[in-house]
């Protein structure tokens, strides 16, 4: 039987392997070994293990690694503990291969701890880009790191490629998160009022706004913006918090102000967990922020969106995302627009550019995994040069 390991940090990335989790449980060729690190440990942010513990997961390894701050240095810190955390996780819990995703700074601290190790790596959603944070950066630096590589689109396939990855190790799988999808029961309005508080009786907006990390200086003045405009608006507010990135709490403090001279219209959650979350996506008037779900999975549901800003910028969108700068009075005019039915009834026949067009995300994935020979030839990665054009 082979050892996957499966580093998870966030709400965010456990929402697209909870599905991949869920087959390795009936995989007889494939043992699973959770390491969960990052804001999944801290009660700030939901302590969110607590969902994975309730989805019937084991959990091989616990790395914490997040100081109580945000900022530049304490991520940095941060980023040295989460090293030597996942060093001495793997020297007790040594999986054969290491699945990671996406471009979480605690999600680089695993690759690059597995190097010493002779651990191969696989990375899910290389290729993408997101220029208004650093994350675009890291997302690279992951694939660097990495040995096959699971991308979402054929465009980010090739992109791969360009960085100098060998072709026959990058397979293009779809977005796995999208799965989830296809599995999620749908709850009732009283049982998510119940589970969480929220009221979904009136149509609401779905907002979550996290840090613009190579525009951190600017965090006050856009998430204040961003308030003015949802204050300007008739429709309540469901927001989601930040990430632990650098100024997030600059984000989470405003919104806790907000909610509380809003008390009728505001509301906050940690984290819905995926079932109840694409529950409330589902339902949701517009989705408002700056969030890769807003870009990835709302199209599944054609919810509209209005992305603020140039967090996800670069990233492939369908017609429901509607991209708007900082300024209250524009963010204010495109959700006017998102939320008109005209906008709704022009989604009709939309697709999303991130769904598999053959198998599930997660049958590609799963197969590649068992059957693929973790060598040397797999470990000593050679340079693929393009030819000049």
């Amino acid at each position: 039987m082979r050892s996957v390991g499966v580093v998870t940090t966030s709400r965010a990335d456990y929402s697209a392997y909870r599905p991949i989790l869920s087959a390795f449980q009936v995989e007889p060729d494939i043992s699973a070994k959770l390491f969960v690190s990052g804001m999944h440990l801290a009660p700030e942010f939901g302590s969110t293990v607590r969902t994975i513990e309730n989805d019937g997961f084991a959990i091989a390894e616990r790395i914490e690694m997040l100081l109580a701050s945000d900022t530049p240095e304490a991520i940095v810190k941060s980023m040295g503990i989460g090293l030597i955390g996942f060093s001495q996780a793997f020297r007790w819990s040594r999986p054969d291969i290491l699945l990671v995703l996406g471009d979480r700074y605690e999600m680089l601290t695993a690759a690059l701890a597995a190097l010493p190790f002779k651990i191969p790596v696989a990375h899910l959603c290389g290729g993408e880009l997101t220029q208004g944070a650093m994350d675009d950066a890291l997302r690279h630096s992951i694939t660097k790191l990495s040995h096959l590589h699971f991308t979402s689109t054929e465009i980010y396939a090739r992109r791969v490629i360009q960085l100098g990855e060998d072709p026959t190790c990058v397979f293009v799988s779809g977005e796995p998160a999208l799965d989830n999808i296809l599995s999620t029961r749908q709850l009732t309005f009283e049982e998510l009022h119940r589970r969480f508080g929220v009221n979904m009786e009136r149509p609401f907006l779905l907002v979550t706004y996290h840090p613009v990390t190579l525009e951190y200086e600017q965090t006050c003045y856009q998430i204040d913006e961003l308030l003015a405009a949802l204050e300007s608006t008739c429709f309540p507010v469901i927001f989601t918090m930040p990430n632990a990135d650098t100024s997030g709490r600059v984000i989470s403090n405003r919104i806790a102000q907000w909610i509380q001279s809003h008390p009728k219209t505001g509301i906050a959650v940690d984290s819905f967990g995926p079932e109840a979350y694409y529950n409330v996506l589902r339902r949701a008037a517009a989705v408002v922020g700056n969030s890769s779900s807003g870009i990835i999975e709302a199209a599944s549901f054609k919810v509209p969106v209005v992305n603020i800003g140039t967090r996800q910028q670069g990233r492939i969108r369908a017609a429901n995302v509607i991209d708007v700068g900082y300024k209250r009075a524009d963010i204010l005019e495109a959700i006017q627009t998102a939320v008109s039915d005209a906008f709704r009834q022009s989604l009709h026949s939309m697709e999303n550019p991130y769904a598999s067009r053959t198998n599930t995300a997660v049958s590609t994935i799963v197969n590649v995994l068992k059957r693929v020979d973790l060598n040397n030839s797999l470990l000593q990665k050679k340079f693929h040069d393009i030819e000049r054009c």
